[in-house]
């Protein structure tokens, strides 16, 4: 379990209702344990999910803290990798970043990251509470937490999006990153990032758990139904290239520190990847091209090309 948005939370963990009393919840607790003890026979991970959520609601006091939107202190959790929220930052955890205070040199920029993606957020949160009640905080950590998964999972993704325009724009003034492109039928594609070594279509998301690269495609207990993450970001970057009339350099799956084991795995051959899935940590090395073929590209003529020509969602 991370603080992330779109991870489950200790009562789905135990499998419970977020109404149930203590009681039945002491009991979902035992026997989760039990179930996934290691020594009888369970999985370490699933068992080290189980503590972690019983140490947020096992006792009166944790659980009005976490229904509430606070965090006790000293309260465990579980790194996720992302620069954009803290679990103790209160409602700044899922508000929008607020605009930059320095003036450092940071990369060129158009378009809004996490914009599309917080719009929908919103828009299935109204639906959630009930379509004309009013809603005081959108944002507010206690009513987050008591939406839906798939409800979170939208806003989870659009913190991710925002967390990887930070680490772009950190990358300096010979960078330039494009955000929410019009990928016409496919979507959009979240950010296309044009370095001296490269140009390259970008998706960031965050499923709320663990995931694995297996036959070409990322796979994950947490995916949706139908879910091909690869498969849908070739789709929009082939959608955009062929918009813009530029060639990617390559594809990038970027995904929380917490859900691969390494920082970089390929998808598809060396010869011609499909894809990298990159911890989030890990990007700025990727993108000033430490996994770029030979060769870079002409900044200027792309940069003009790709003024021209995207459209944004």
């Amino acid at each position: 379990m991370t603080d992330s948005p779109a991870d489950a939370t200790p009562y789905e963990v135990l499998g419970v209702p977020a109404t149930a009393d203590d009681e039945t919840l002491r009991r979902a607790y035992r026997r989760a344990a039990r179930e996934s003890h290691p020594d009888l026979g369970g999985d370490a991970q699933r068992f080290r999910r189980v503590q972690v959520a019983w140490e947020h609601v096992g006792t009166p006091a944790a659980r009005r803290a976490y229904d509430a939107g606070t965090v006790r202190p000293g309260s465990p959790t579980t790194p996720s990798g992302s620069a954009a929220w803290r679990s103790d930052a209160g409602r700044d955890a899922y508000a929008p970043p607020s605009a930059r205070r320095d003036s450092r040199p940071r990369a060129r920029s158009y378009g809004h990251p996490g914009g599309r993606s917080r719009e929908v957020f919103l828009a299935a949160e109204r639906e959630w509470v009930g379509l004309g009640d009013p809603i005081e905080d959108p944002y507010d950590p206690a009513l987050v937490r008591s939406a839906p998964r798939h409800v979170r999972r939208l806003l989870g993704e659009a913190l991710a999006e925002e967390a990887t325009a930070a680490i772009i724009a950190e990358m300096g003034i010979g960078v330039t990153v494009w955000h929410d492109l019009d990928a016409g039928a496919e979507g959009k594609l979240d950010h296309v990032v044009l370095t001296p070594t490269g140009l390259w279509a970008v998706e960031s998301i965050d499923w709320g758990g663990p995931v694995a690269v297996e036959h070409g495609e990322v796979v994950g207990e947490t995916l949706g139904p139908g879910e091909r993450p690869v498969k849908e970001l070739v789709r929009a970057a082939r959608a955009v290239q062929k918009q813009t009339r530029v060639r990617f350099t390559g594809r990038v799956l970027v995904v929380p520190d917490a859900a691969v084991d390494e920082d970089v795995e390929l998808v598809g051959t060396p010869r011609k990847p499909t894809a990298f899935v990159v911890r989030r940590s890990a990007l700025g090395q990727v993108l000033a091209g430490a996994w770029s073929p030979e060769g870079s590209v002409d900044v200027f003529a792309v940069r003009d090309r790709l003024q021209q020509t995207v459209r944004f969602v």
